[in-house]
């Protein structure tokens, strides 16, 4: 029964329509909030941050979500100043991808690569962000992503303590998994 738990909630995903690059893109801090729930790749990717940093221990439990989410910042604030990055969209899903992989092999990452890689992709996620704000109400957008965000983590890092490392490693297939499909939807 464990590990129809375990793979139910990443095959749905699977199943998603490519429709879900977040509905609505409705302003403030109730739209920030749900967004990152909205979207299979925001919502994949943030949760594996939580469950890598679990699975490296010591300094990666806090360190990789607070680079994510101060890269996010950053991401954010360069695209509200209209600075463009390359290959947004792409580096987002590769992010899932990424973090699923090394969560599937279980790579021992030494702690500052895996914050300045969780970085590098936290600042795209950031910049997405910075696009679906909308006009008005751009802060209180960003305050409930952020705050939905450092949720995600901590849920990913309760599943990284509950799950024996053969489960995050299944657990890290399947958003790689994901991943891969949304990147071909």
């Amino acid at each position: 029964m464990k590990i129809v738990r375990a793979f139910s909630a990443p095959a749905l995903l699977l199943f998603a329509s490519p429709a879900w690059a977040h509905p609505g893109h409705e302003q403030g801090v109730l739209a920030g909030l749900a967004h990152p729930w909205t979207g299979a790749d925001h919502l994949l990717a943030m949760v594996m941050v939580g469950m890598l940093g679990v699975a490296r221990g010591g300094r990666a439990v806090r360190a990789w979500p607070i680079a994510f989410l101060g890269a996010m910042i950053a991401g954010f604030a360069i695209g509200r100043g209209g600075v463009a990055l390359p290959l947004v969209e792409p580096m987002v899903l590769a992010s899932v991808i990424m973090f699923g992989l090394v969560a599937a092999t279980a790579i021992r990452v030494p702690v500052m690569v895996g914050a300045a890689m969780i970085a590098l992709f936290g600042l795209y996620h950031g910049h997405t962000h910075a696009a679906e704000a909308g006009s008005a109400g751009a802060m209180g957008f960003a305050i409930g992503f952020l705050a939905s965000t450092a949720t995600l983590h901590l849920l990913g890092m309760a599943g990284g303590m509950a799950l024996r490392q053969d489960w995050r490693r299944a657990a890290g297939g399947a958003a790689a998994l994901a991943g891969i499909a949304l990147s071909l939807a």
